[in-house]
């Protein structure tokens, strides 16, 4: 079976975002991207997958890898495309809900504590998917 290893790297004392001040970012502490990452491996294990979560402090940026490559990097290979909203709807011709605030794929890629959900699973999908092409039957 497939693993699944992400790794979130921390600067012990760094504040995530510290360096961008005046930027808002999703998650503000090292405490909370761990938290997130926490629960993507639990779902991930929910749905039969095997997968960890590895928490190391260092003296570099923080940084995620999944199975040893930077997030980053697995997304810089990647075209992410939203759903239509006409596809997004029930069918039931009511109005449609409207969300304030910050665009769905808007990050600063140096701050990893900002990257948004859909980013984080598209990368997660992509080593999956590449692992179960990668496995021999």
């Amino acid at each position: 079976m497939a693993m699944i290893d992400i790794e979130y790297r921390y600067a012990k004392d760094q504040v995530p975002g510290g360096d961008f001040p005046g930027r808002e970012i999703r998650r503000k502490t090292v405490k909370e991207m761990e938290e997130y990452l926490r629960q993507l491996v639990f779902e991930m294990q929910d749905a039969d997958i095997s997968a960890k979560y590895i928490g190391k402090e260092t003296e570099d940026e923080n940084q995620v890898y999944i199975n040893g490559r930077k997030v980053n990097d697995i997304l810089k290979g990647l075209e992410i495309k939203m759903l239509d909203p006409e596809e997004d709807t029930c069918g039931c011709g009511g109005p449609r809900p409207i969300t304030i605030g910050r665009p769905m794929l808007e990050w600063d890629p140096r701050v990893i504590e900002d990257i948004p959900d859909v980013l984080m699973k598209n990368a997660i999908s992509k080593v999956y998917c590449d692992l179960q092409k990668d496995r021999i039957m």
